[in-house]
């Protein structure tokens, strides 16, 4: 091994703190695979034809023939080959695509040794008739959900653009003025330490069933809903299909509150991903907006225009502002791992990444369907993660399984969507 002379990106040695027994600090995407390429017509797959199709991409792919070798505090990444007959492998066959949805929970508590490149593609029989389930996981140190994004782009066939709705690095003026320089620099620093305090102290969730420690057991349940009849039925109400999404979350909350007896509040917060403009090698490059998602007995549509008001505004905010303050590197990620086990500031998380509009291929064989599934971090015991692809708005919901009723969530969510999306 050849070490490289780089640090990690203070950002991304935050993402490492944030890995440990409890809380597994990795990105999964699984999917189904139809019959072609490696993949035989009754289904069975050919794995050295898979490897043979990928160790040329991986060539190609630096986050992926890497790791993190401790350097004093901090680390640097040292190149790594991986060794394919590890990070490419087959496991156990599942039962249909609730066993697919039990072995993701399951491996979001498994969590990635350091000793090798930061990745793993599983490949798994019986997720659904005549089809293979996939599962790529890439730990968060290495990519947030765009460059992750990036990298699948990458990894598998060459196919068509990212979609439309895909992130636009942020387009800054030219121009300065130094008086406006200032004021711009005083208001984030205010903004900023208004984030610190409110992470710190804030306590807009109460006691719920929502927030504690959490077991060792997780779920997840897998939705998805036509992407362009849910933009056709948002868009004239201001709201774009990330707004019409956390209206439907709002509904699966109100669902497992009303589920576990609880008081319904009129708002939920929540935290929501914002893209940044990319810059530099960091992997993550990503700020946050607090969404405040009403939980009354309101219309879809009203819920939906309610929740676009507030989006507007914080996402302009969140890419002003940049990363979290906490996460900007070690020390502050260490603090916000203690300050979050016992945090009352919102009590879910929610994400949505632009994927693609033509069908993926793995090594010939066709990716008809994909969910992602989103880390669950602190004391929160349950999040939504989202993907457009070839068509659908597919959704992967996470959750404590010992806590929290993961199904009903996911119940009342779909409904949701499938009646914003009509």
């Amino acid at each position: 091994m050849c070490p490289v002379a780089r640090r990690l990106a203070a950002v991304d040695e935050a993402n490492l703190v944030l890995d440990h027994a409890g809380q597994v600090n990795v990105f999964l995407v699984a999917g189904l695979m139809m019959p072609g390429g490696f993949v035989g017509s009754d289904g069975s797959p050919d794995l050295k034809a898979l490897r043979t199709c990928l160790r040329e991409r991986i060539k190609t792919l630096p986050q992926l023939r890497k790791i993190p070798l401790p350097t004093g505090r901090r680390h640097r990444w040292v190149e790594a080959q991986p060794d394919l007959d590890y990070h490419i492998r087959l496991v156990s066959a599942v039962d249909g695509l609730t066993g697919l949805e039990r072995t993701c929970g399951e491996l979001m508590n498994v969590p990635m040794g350091l000793e090798r490149p930061l990745w793993e593609i599983l490949v798994v029989p019986g997720a659904a008739a005549g089809a293979l389930g996939i599962v790529l996981r890439i730990h968060h140190a290495v990519a947030d959900g765009m460059a992750a994004a990036a990298i699948v782009q990458q990894l598998f066939d060459p196919a068509g653009a990212l979609s439309a709705t895909s992130y636009v690095p942020l387009v800054r003026s030219t121009a300065k003025f130094a008086s406006r320089d200032v004021r711009r620099v005083l208001g984030r620093l205010r903004y900023g330490l208004r984030r610190i305090s409110m992470t710190v102290s804030g306590r807009e969730v109460g006691p719920t069933v929502l927030l504690g420690a959490l077991s060792p057991h997780r779920g997840v349940e897998f939705l998805d809903v036509d992407l362009a009849v849910l933009e056709s039925h948002v868009r004239p109400l201001g709201a774009t299909v990330n707004d019409g999404l956390l209206a439907a979350v709002s509904a699966g909350y109100r669902a497992v509150l009303s589920a576990a007896g609880e008081r319904i509040p009129a708002r939920l917060p929540v935290s929501v991903p914002v893209a940044l403009q990319r810059r530099g090698t960091a992997g993550n490059q990503v700020g946050v907006m607090l969404v405040r998602l009403p939980l009354g007995e309101i219309d879809p549509d009203v819920r939906a225009r309610v929740i676009a008001g507030q989006t507007r505004e914080e996402k302009a905010l969140a890419r002003e502002q940049g990363t979290l303050e906490f996460m900007r590197g070690p020390v502050g990620a260490r603090m916000m791992d203690r300050i979050g086990r016992r945090q009352h500031l919102v009590a879910g998380f929610v994400t949505n990444v632009p994927g693609q509009t033509d069908i993926f291929r793995l090594a010939g064989a066709p990716v008809v369907a994909i969910w992602p599934v989103a880390v669950l971090a602190a004391n929160v015991r349950l999040g939504v993660a989202a993907v457009s692809y070839v068509g659908r708005l597919r959704c992967g919901i996470h959750f404590d399984a010992g806590n929290v009723p993961g199904r009903i969530f996911a119940a009342a969510m779909g409904d949701e969507l499938a009646r914003l999306a009509t």
